[in-house]
């Protein structure tokens, strides 16, 4: 009886369907995961830039109301656009010289242009039409919903 099953050779259709059905089904398990990992990393890479660009136009407000930065009179002392972050701005003082707060703007990775919605010092807090006179905070233009079950544009 041993000798008969040494000199088999091959595999049976039956052991290869079985085969194909295990590895099938744990591929469908995996797939699940992988998109759940694939959208846990661009919210990351969405609350990494969120914080860059928020820390940028922090800074720029404080040096603005330090009287490092030119600004315009009733101005609210934030940039007029995102640009102005990443070509820089002259500082007065004793040895003046250019201040760069980025050096490119981060795309928003929840959207397909990567493009962020903008907001003023003087719009409404939820709105989502930009005023244009400066910009105070940015926001993601997503309307899906998070892991957590918030939406990425209320980040």
């Amino acid at each position: 009886m041993v000798r008969r099953w040494l000199g088999r050779d091959g595999l049976t259709f039956i052991e290869l369907m079985v085969t194909m059905v295990i590895l099938s089904i744990l591929a469908m398990g995996i797939l699940p995961l992988s998109q759940v990992t694939q959208k846990r990393i661009k919210e990351i890479e969405l609350k990494r830039n969120l914080r860059l660009i928020r820390k940028a136009l922090d800074e720029y407000k404080r040096l603005a109301d330090e009287g490092k930065i030119e600004t315009e009179p009733f101005s609210s002392g934030y940039p007029k656009n995102l640009e102005v972050l990443v070509e820089g701005v002259d500082l007065k003082g004793p040895v003046p010289f250019r201040k760069k707060f980025l050096r490119r703007i981060p795309r928003d990775p929840m959207t397909e242009d990567g493009q962020w919605g903008l907001r003023s010092y003087f719009d409404d807090p939820d709105s989502d039409i930009w005023g244009g006179q400066d910009v105070y905070d940015v926001y993601s233009k997503s309307d899906k919903q998070a892991l957590d079950g918030t939406y990425y544009k209320d980040w």
